[in-house]
């Protein structure tokens, strides 16, 4: 069979120049995958002319890109994703990484067991660059040094109003529901009203008294009690932009026999030319833990990191936790942004040089970092290394940026969390009590994060909400299914907290396969 081999590789025009050990391996290959020499060289010849095709394809979309939305900022317009080669040379950086771990004399992290590892840690190769890596940013960027609290009572009350009137118009153009009308108007007929639930007094939400703040084009901006009594199924918060059909017959309170809370998301089109897979690792703060400013936890992240080789590494704050005891404290001898430079800049640069042009990272800020503004929406940490600016971005919180076509949006503000203290909902008897995949539904729902920071205006790809509830990994499905449509669907990823007390926490590995419903993610514990 090895002449057969050899024969076709000449007939299609190839020298081989270490004949019997390629020979070999070929001939290896043909048993262990049951091909014929026809089929080996068919495949070897395919597989080497499909990046460049892909390059060519993702080089014309980017120009289409740069044409037709000039409000878009690319970065590292030429980083390159890799491929190891055979031959290189061996760089011992650190020592071997710890997998799952746990503390011992309060200071250090240990392991009984070594990770499953493909390719050994320490030992780094050359390779050549296949196809190109860019990043979107997606929205109006927060500049660093920007000045905030100058919002105007006025400019707050025209936003809430022009978000009411948004819904009304969206909920009218999809055909969902009729003109809306004023529910504050008594009447028999039943008529479908659009408003913001609010709350009757002070503190949480319940469901007896809720009331409905519709537009000044409507109502002139006034309330009216609604009463979910006939209602199997709905989930409220203050705030929330609703649709409502119901009928008033006193003037007073407003009936509700049904509660429209989302508003139909455009299904991205193919724009981009989506990879057969993304690899991400996503991981949130705090980075360190309580004991100490050592951040172990980033060590051993990035030591996983460069065994895995990710094509994205995504971090979200806090870096310089406020809430860190020593912080608190005031007992640590060096500035907030000297820990920040030197415990997290350097290391991730440690980790970018290691990896070469194949490295893509990005780091969200927190308002619990003590090193940045306390403010919401928050600007980008300003990353002063210059050698560092297309390897390591900073996005702003929240945030929705691109990777060769993948939409993700990301918050490091506790939306969960929060959303879990305010929301009134019930289920029918028998019926899905997902209730982390509701609250997160409802910022997609509302197409934003929160209040005026960033709306959203199609689905994202992937949503990433770090909180301290429990980490988890959900497919979404926003909205109601319609014949003939395709529903949006997004991926939503809690990655948990790196870090928990004086204890190792999780971190989120994440293989991306063109769509949501064959996402796969892994949760990982250090």
């Amino acid at each position: 069979m090895e002449e057969e081999i050899k024969a076709e590789f000449i007939k299609n025009g190839f020298t081989l120049h270490e004949e019997q050990e390629i020979l070999q391996k070929c001939l290896t290959f043909c048993i262990q995958y049951k091909l014929s020499p026809s089929n080996l060289l068919e495949l070897t010849v395919k597989n080497a002319h499909m990046d460049a095709f892909l390059l060519q394809l993702q080089d014309e979309q980017k120009e289409a890109i740069i044409k037709n939305e000039s409000g878009l900022h690319f970065y590292s317009n030429d980083l390159d994703m890799y491929s190891w080669h055979s031959k290189g040379r061996n760089d011992t950086l650190c020592p071997e990484p710890l997998d799952s771990t746990h503390k011992v004399n309060g200071n250090s992290f240990s392991s009984a067991k070594p990770p499953e590892s493909v390719t050994p840690f320490g030992q780094r190769k050359k390779g050549t660059t296949q196809c190109k890596v860019f990043l979107v940013i997606h929205g109006s960027q927060l500049e660093p040094g920007c000045r905030f609290m100058y919002d105007k009572i006025e400019d707050k009350f025209n936003f809430l109003e022009n978000r009411i009137r948004k819904h009304a118009t969206a909920l009218v153009a999809s055909g969902l529901c009729e003109e809306a009308k004023d529910p504050t108007v008594a009447s028999q007929e039943s008529v479908f009203a659009v408003g913001m639930i609010c709350c009757d007094e002070e503190g949480r939400l319940k469901e007896k008294p809720v009331l409905l703040q519709s537009s000044v084009e409507h109502s002139g901006g006034q309330r009216v009690r609604l009463d979910l009594q006939k209602l199997s199924q709905f989930s409220i918060f203050p705030g929330q932009v609703v649709g409502v059909e119901g009928h008033n017959p006193s003037g007073h309170c407003l009936i509700a026999s049904k509660v429209i809370d989302y508003v139909p998301m455009s299904v991205p089109s193919d724009e981009y030319l989506h990879p057969t897979k993304k690899q991400a690792i996503l991981a949130a703060g705090p980075f360190t833990t309580i004991d100490n400013l050592f951040f172990e936890p980033l060590a051993e992240l990035l030591a996983y990191a460069r065994r895995k080789q990710p094509q994205l590494l995504l971090l979200l704050g806090p870096f310089i936790d406020s809430e860190h005891p020593e912080i608190k404290k005031g007992t640590v001898n060096r500035t907030f942004d000297e820990i920040f430079r030197q415990e997290i800049l350097e290391r991730l640069q440690d980790y970018v040089e290691y990896m070469g042009s194949a490295a893509r990272v990005v780091l969200v800020p927190s308002v619990r970092d003590a090193n940045h503004d306390f403010v919401f929406p928050q600007p980008a940490f300003d990353i002063q290394q210059p050698d560092l600016k297309h390897k390591i971005t900073s996005l702003t919180n929240p945030g929705i940026f691109s990777a060769n076509g993948i939409k993700i949006g990301c918050c490091t503000v506790d939306i969960l969390k929060q959303l879990s203290g305010e929301e009134i909902s019930r289920n029918p008897l028998g019926g899905s009590k997902q209730r982390m995949s509701r609250l997160a539904n409802h910022l997609l729902s509302q197409h934003r994060h929160v209040m005026k920071a960033l709306q959203i205006s199609c689905v994202p790809d992937i949503l990433i909400l770090s909180s301290d509830l429990a980490h988890f990994m959900k497919v979404l499905s926003v909205g109601d299914k319609n014949e003939g449509e395709e529903q949006a669907k997004c991926v939503c990823v809690n990655p948990g907290r790196l870090s928990r007390g004086e204890g190792a926490g999780f971190f989120v590995e994440l293989n991306y396969h063109q769509n949501p419903d064959s996402t796969t993610a892994s949760v990982i514990s250090i």
